[in-house]
């Protein structure tokens, strides 16, 4: 768990996802967790490599900062996510969330320019709010599910503000560290959280995340653009694995 944990927080800080390797770890070398301790555990993790992460990129990223003024919708949606997380049926979120997926990957494909500019796009009223239902929502998809946030989160603010995929993915791990602290404080009310092992694996997970922060860096843009593509396939198959064949 403690080598899956860090490889988990190399990809996390990447791309996002180290949650489809950590979780189905902690399952299936613990078959006698609940989902709740599952759920806590991975949180724990998830939450102190996102962080390191996030200030890592973020001591880089000039206008990072900024986005801390949106933490507290990807807080709160987390949070709501995580409450109604047992009464969604996972067999529904599965196909939307793939065909998703797959309209992300086109998009990144087929429009090689998106994400490689550095030109940010005017600041108005009008993409503030939907910057604002962007965070909200998504923090509801990962208090409720999760896979793909950090994709979800680079999409998102690429489209709406502009600039380039390494500027965003520093926005997408603030706001991914604050949905992590939503999901995370629900679960600690609702679910036993074994807190020795969350820490154990959270130190793993810092390791990774600084290791994927720094490749992030050094390799800019045009890396996360391949890595995006490849989330996408494998999300996909391993959803529609589960959808069909699991």
């Amino acid at each position: 768990m403690l080598v899956g944990s860090l490889v988990a927080g190399l990809i996390d800080a990447l791309i996002g996802g180290g949650g489809l390797i950590l979780l189905p770890l902690i399952l299936i070398c613990n078959p006698q967790f609940s989902n709740a301790q599952a759920l806590g555990v991975n949180k724990v993790a998830a939450i102190v490599g996102t962080g390191s992460a996030a200030f890592t990129l973020g001591a880089k990223v000039d206008s990072a900062r900024r986005s801390l003024r949106y933490a507290p919708l990807a807080l709160v949606g987390a949070g709501l996510g995580a409450l109604v997380a047992s009464n969604v049926d996972k067999a529904i979120m599965r196909p939307i969330i793939a065909v998703a997926l797959v309209l992300v990957g086109a998009f990144v494909l087929f429009k090689p320019s998106f994400g490689q500019s550095s030109t940010r796009y005017p600041h108005t009223t009008v993409r503030v709010v939907a910057i604002c239902a962007a965070v909200l929502a998504i923090g509801i998809y990962d208090g409720t599910f999760g896979p793909g946030t950090g994709v979800f989160f680079i999409m998102a603010f690429t489209s709406i503000r502009g600039g380039d995929f390494l500027e965003n993915a520093a926005w997408a791990k603030i706001a991914n560290t604050f949905t992590n602290l939503g999901a995370l404080i629900v679960f600690s009310f609702h679910g036993e959280i074994l807190w020795g092992l969350g820490l154990a694996l959270a130190v793993a997970n810092v390791i990774g995340a600084q290791i994927g922060a720094r490749l992030v860096m050094a390799k800019g843009a045009g890396m996360l653009r391949i890595l995006i593509l490849v989330l996408v396939v494998v999300m996909s198959a391993k959803l529609g694995y589960d959808q069909f064949l699991a």
